[in-house]
């Protein structure tokens, strides 16, 4: 507790904004969504000074990996984005939940230490990291010691906005909206960018590149098919055909697997005869395993990126460590296949193992798992027919369902992933995953926001 209460303490340094006497009404809500978002989109398109001034400085290069789960943008103000807020989160939460730190979070000052905690925690890892990016510019101290500060104000501005949308005043969390956002932007640049290729008369987005071709410019197969273009100074990859058409494929089939369902039977005490349902998600960890995976091959990422610059003068370790990263890149083209197999196969199989093994422990960590359900089903009062009224009863049961569900669904989510990598779908498989899952769920509370105004009596019924 000890270490929490350090954390917490650095957390109340952390703007915080206060909550709504009343919460305000949907109209109000969406449009201070809009204005987050708004914010967001501005900060990442503003350069932090000096960089603006001196276009041929360069930082570190984040793969898009970091760009989709992170929510950043080399350079601008969003340079960390929500990494440190993630982070923390994922870190804080972890430990909580495997009872390595006894927290009760329905007591209100345990979940006040552990909401402070994580702010604590986050600042610090955006101190760290805003140092890190800052260094890396080789500028001389009042430059680098600028960029620093802006860095760290624009990870602030992001967490305070976070929280904003957590206390009420928007729809859904700050978290999803920023990744959203990112991803969409990167989908929307690659299918509309009237911007050439360096070196080539070819347009960069696909819908650009076609509307060329229809008008009588050369059809270049590798653009379309492989997404590769050639070049005098050598390869460079763009959208292709098949991304597009791979895209909207996957966006179909993952709305198709996240509503499907396994409902286990159920009765209740007060109408015995009377027979339902208890549904679980066929999906069952949702996308959360390959969030978990694409934010810790993330970190590793960048702290290679970071410790390459500063490590320069070890390259045996810096070697070692490139060849190590060098297996967590996703693969971008088909041709990757053959050209890299060995590369592409212990990728697959660090993405799958390591889905299944984050998807095990989340069901554990976030109380799905069979002993949690069961509690709840004893606690409402539900019956599984044929079997006694307790838990470890219903617990055996639920075993059955829960663990196959979420190994099968980790597997799903993994190959998902990586398919839609190997196709070259706009903004990496994971982005396309992520910002399916975030569609529905923003789509699921406007749902049940508008009904709550539409409907008065619902909303007493419920206590809202």
């Amino acid at each position: 507790m000890g270490a929490l209460s350090w954390l917490a303490k650095i957390g109340e340094y952390v703007p915080s904004t206060p909550r709504p006497a009343r919460k305000p009404e949907l109209g109000k809500r969406l449009l201070y969504t809009f204005l987050v978002l708004l914010t967001f989109y501005i900060m990442s398109s503003t350069y932090a000074f000096p960089l603006s001034a001196y276009p041929n400085l360069q930082g570190v290069q984040l793969p898009t990996l970091i760009n989709v789960i992170f929510a950043s943008q080399s350079g601008s103000l969003t340079q960390l984005g929500i990494g440190p807020l993630v982070t923390a989160g994922l870190i804080i939460q972890i430990l909580v939940g495997a009872k390595l730190i006894e927290l009760d979070l329905t007591d209100p000052e345990d979940r006040k230490l552990f909401t402070q905690s994580q702010k604590g925690l986050a600042l610090l890892i955006a101190v760290v990291e805003g140092l890190g990016f800052a260094l890396y510019y080789r500028l001389n101290a009042f430059l680098t010691a600028a960029l620093f500060l802006q860095f760290l104000a624009g990870a602030l501005i992001l967490m305070v906005l976070d929280e904003a949308m957590q206390k009420g005043y928007g729809i859904g969390s700050g978290v999803s909206l920023f990744i959203l956002a990112g991803i969409a932007r990167t989908i929307l640049w690659s299918m509309f960018a009237p911007v050439r290729i360096s070196g080539t008369d070819q347009y960069y987005g696909i819908i650009p590149y076609l509307v060329s071709v229809f008008q009588g410019r050369a059809l270049d197969m590798n653009r379309l098919v492989f997404g590769i273009v050639v070049t005098s100074s050598g390869n460079l990859t763009a959208p292709s055909l098949v991304g597009l058409v791979s895209l909207f494929v996957l966006v179909i089939v993952i709305v198709y697997l996240q509503d499907m369902k396994v409902n286990i039977p159920i009765t209740s005490h007060r109408m015995p005869g009377v027979k339902s349902g208890m549904p679980l998600q066929f999906l069952y960890v949702s996308n959360i395993p390959i969030l978990l995976v694409g934010i810790l091959f993330s970190d590793l990422i960048l702290f290679y990126r970071l410790a390459s610059s500063y490590f320069s003068g070890v390259p045996w370790l810096v070697e070692a460590f490139g060849a190590a990263i060098h297996y967590l890149n996703p693969p971008s083209s088909i041709l990757e296949i053959i050209v890299d197999p060995v590369r592409v196969s212990v990728y697959s199989v660090l993405l799958i193992v390591l889905a299944v093994l984050f998807g095990l422990m989340w069901v554990e960590v976030a109380g799905l798992n069979p002993s949690a359900q069961a509690e709840n089903l004893v606690k409402s009062g539900l019956l599984i027919p044929g079997h006694r009224s307790n838990p470890k009863s219903f617990e055996t049961v639920l075993s059955k369902y829960i663990y196959p569900l979420a190994i099968l669904s980790s597997i799903i989510v993994a190959s998902i992933t990586l398919v839609a990598d190997i196709f070259g779908v706009f903004s990496s498989g994971m982005g396309i995953l992520l910002a399916v899952g975030i569609l529905q769920q923003f789509y699921a509370q406007i749902t049940y926001e508008r009904a709550l105004e539409t409907y008065p009596l619902l909303k007493r019924l419920l206590g809202e």
